[in-house]
């Protein structure tokens, strides 16, 4: 695995000291560190790590340590001759050179070593250079390290221009999630930075340490040694510094006590989404201390009988966070937008005014979904208000086309079976009755849901699977060579599959609006995939044939309004408007930009949310047709859109959505994903590919337990076989995922979200393959368990 535990352990005290700047007195002060640590706890081993170090061996910080501080143990990790740059000093070494994995995989390996002692300790790690100072490959320190976020002592800047330094190196700290508990720099009577700075982060809660600073160097070897050895005596008998020991020891054990009384304390006050509380007590509750790529750092609860085993494990975020999360947690880029856009406006209200984010982020999406009709973007807080947004733009534009009157009759909506659209009142209106929405008192259900053809592996092949009431009218179903020919719909539309689905779709229209007398004002789907109603992934050619139907059916939706004698140009829309609810699906989710080109079809309104901001903040775009548009253009205001929330376009969400959509269309222009596609190759359709192997699918839907597997972009499903049927409330997948979440003989875990009787998994779009095959050899032996 990829991935690197946070490095915690009850045994071991252990703080990562960052520098301000170059030159600051990191080493001296580490030293002075760890001489004071040996006085004040003597029955305590110490420890001093140098993970990188430049320069001759004999000049090296860690030799440094031991010639003032005797009977510790100091390490480097890599040292190389050269006394230059880390990165620098990796190019010209003929040696082994670390890569950012093998680096902060031998921190913690050290670290677990130190941690397994029988004697407790404290451990120094002391980075090179500055924050931003590069390790071997080049990236910056701060980033480098950032997976074991070690608590942090900051060396600061007591020279000219250290006042800066030292606020910007907390600062860039601080945005990466680092804690500094301790700034600690030497007392210079010149400037004074030091009395600047004990002011300055005192309302921060962030304790800083004047220290005295070293003696001059002097020129006799001897005496040099001495006077340096009579500094550290003198200051690790200090009042000063034995305070400061006492508050990292208290922040230390802080950190621990809250880490393990936030389940109890949570099971008492927090009132858990899509959650029966009945089943919830502190020990199902997962406590989530940090989160950095695809993975967070959970507390391990076995660690509290064991003050040598690490305290937090490394899980696996199975549901990309609820399906938000797509360039990886603690994304150095996105905080700096985030952090960039907060300092710049914080949250500026869009009634009448615009931002650059907001402007930006509306062109980008209206030139990368490549939707002929789009011609304007409406900003909400999340996806299911800006599937209400759809549907009140839907919904007007089909009264106002028609000469409606709403309040005479009843305006619903066609969609699928088993969709969902959100959680609001009128986002379940949308959504046929369900165990979401039926206890809700105000639900209505105003629709009309079709059935339809799904698509998975069974068994090793490719098959469209048809419901069996609908057998008789569609038929059997069929098989497939490759995913890539289910999705070929230009040659699938000559099937007589495709005769098929459009004579039942028709055949249902006709009913419900002739025949019945119902009046549709919109057709939502979600295109492809049926996230919540349980990763289902339909027929691509009935979603498009429906489509087609729709708009080819004018005259019979129009039939109970006045109608409009105008003639519709192409880019209008006819029949019902179309809304794709993409906010799951959509921006590289399945691995396109837009779910929507899978099946061809341009729609009328476009709803995007999840990975539009990475996982960082809530926001979503409703994207609409220029006939939507106009619906709503009158001299009267009552005819506006009159919907909108406090953070409409917040700045910060469309800086970080600006951020996050350039990074994915960068990724798929450099090939990021080349090797993922590789696997899945296919000549007889259109590109589909997955992070999850073809291989690992196909082995899936062998299994006895499965009913099919499918693989889309960075989405896995698994069905697994219940005879009872009982949907959603199935609880068949609890087994396996209670496995999944089992770390027995391993340093890692899976957090997994289930459906019933389907559980899924979700990578980022950044993660690692070779952490995409560990996790798919671990699925298939809990499978086989």
């Amino acid at each position: 695995m990829v991935a690197i535990r946070s490095a915690l352990w009850k045994s071991l005290r252990s703080y990562q000291v960052y520098g301000a700047n170059t030159n600051v007195g990191k080493t001296i002060i580490s030293t002075a560190l760890c001489k004071s640590l040996q006085r004040k706890f003597p029955d305590q081993r110490i420890w001093y790590l140098k993970p990188v170090s430049t320069g001759p061996l004999e000049e090296a910080d860690d030799c440094h340590v031991r010639k003032f501080v005797r009977g510790i143990q100091a390490d480097c990790l890599f040292q190389f001759d050269e006394p230059v740059s880390p990165h620098i000093a990796a190019r010209q070494s003929s040696g082994n050179v670390p890569s950012d994995l093998e680096l902060v995989q031998s921190i913690y390996s050290k670290m677990s070593q130190y941690a397994a002692e029988s004697t407790p300790g404290w451990a120094l790690v002391e980075t090179a250079g500055g924050v931003h100072s590069p390790g071997p490959s080049g990236i910056p320190q701060a980033d480098l390290y950032r997976p074991l976020r070690l608590s942090t002592i900051l060396v600061g800047d007591s020279n000219l221009g250290g006042i800066s330094s030292s606020i910007s190196a907390f600062e860039s700290l601080h945005v990466r999630g680092y804690d500094v508990d301790l700034v600690v720099l030497f007392v210079n009577e010149k400037y004074k930075n030091h009395e600047y700075l004990v002011e300055y982060f005192s309302p921060k809660n962030v304790t800083v340490l004047p220290i005295p600073a070293p003696p001059e160097w002097q020129p006799n070897e001897t005496s040099d040694r001495q006077c340096m050895a009579d500094y550290y005596d003198s200051l690790s008998e200090s009042a000063s510094m034995d305070q400061a020991l006492d508050f990292l020891t208290a922040s230390h054990d802080r950190r621990i006590h809250d880490l393990n009384s936030m389940a109890s304390r949570a099971n008492r006050v927090i009132w858990y989404p899509f959650s029966q509380h009945q089943s919830i007590s502190p020990s199902t509750i997962t406590t989530i201390d940090s989160a950095y790529g695809d993975y967070f750092q959970t507390l391990d609860p076995a660690a509290k009988e064991d003050p040598h085993r690490p305290l937090l494990n490394t899980t696996f975020d199975g549901s990309a966070s609820w399906w938000t999360q797509g360039l990886g947690h603690g994304n150095p880029e996105l905080s700096l937008a985030a952090s960039y856009a907060a300092g710049r406006y914080g949250h500026v209200m869009f009634a009448g005014t615009v931002h650059e984010p907001a402007l930006t982020l509306a062109e980008s999406l209206l030139d990368n979904l490549r939707n002929s009709r789009l011609t304007r973007v409406f900003y909400s807080d999340n996806g299911s208000t800006g599937i209400e947004v759809a549907v009140k733009m839907a919904l007007r534009a089909a009264a106002v086309r028609n000469g409606w009157d709403a309040s005479v009759k009843e305006v619903e909506v066609m969609g699928l079976r088993g969709s969902y659209h959100g959680d609001t009142i009128g986002s379940m209106d949308c959504s046929e009755p369900s165990v979401y929405n039926e206890k809700v008192g105000w639900y209505r259900g105003r629709g009309y849901w079709f059935d339809y053809p799904t698509v998975k592996m069974v068994n090793g092949t490719w098959t469209v699977e048809v419901p069996e009431a609908l057998q008789y009218e569609l038929g059997p179903g069929s098989q497939y060579a490759s995913v890539s020919e289910v999705f070929n719909l230009s040659r699938r539309q000559l099937e007589s599959s495709a005769q098929r689905y459009r004579a039942y779709i028709q055949k249902i229209i006709h009913k419900l609006v002739t025949d019945d007398k119902r009046r549709f004002g919109a057709l939502i789907m979600e295109p492809v995939v049926l996230g919540a109603g349980g990763m289902i992934v339909i027929d691509p050619l009935f979603q498009k044939l429906l489509v087609d139907v729709v708009r080819e059916s004018r005259d019979i939706f129009e039939a109970g309004g006045m109608g409009n004698s105008q003639q519709v140009v192409a880019s209008e829309w006819t029949g019902l408007p179309v809304i794709f609810d993409e906010v799951f699906t959509g921006l590289y989710r399945l691995g396109r930009f837009s779910s929507a080109s899978f099946i061809g079809v341009e729609p009328d309104i476009s709803v995007h949310a999840k990975l539009l901001t990475g996982g960082v903040v809530p926001l979503c775009a409703t994207l609409a047709s220029k006939s939507i548009f106009e619906a709503f253009v009158s001299p009267d205001k009552s005819d506006a859109l009159l919907h909108g929330h406090s953070y409409t376009a917040h700045a910060i969400g469309c800086t970080v959505a600006r951020t996050s959509i350039s990074s994915m269309i960068d990724m798929e222009r450099n090939g990021s994903w080349d090797d993922f596609k590789a696997s899945w190759q296919d000549s007889h359709g259109p590109e589909i590919w997955s992070v999850w192997s073809k291989e690992f699918i196909a082995q899936l839907s062998t299994d006895p337990c499965v009913a099919g597997a499918v693989g889309l972009g960075s989405v896995l499903a698994i069905t697994l076989k219940d005879s009872a049927g009982s949907g959603y409330t199935s609880t068949v997948s609890q087994d396996l995922q209670a496995r999944l979440a089992q770390t027995s003989g391993r340093d890692w875990n899976i957090h997994s979200r289930v459906l019933g009787n389907v559980i899924y998994l979700m990578s980022s779009l950044t993660c690692a393959k070779e952490d995409v095959r560990a996790i798919e050899k671990f699925v298939a032996s809990c499978l086989q368990r």
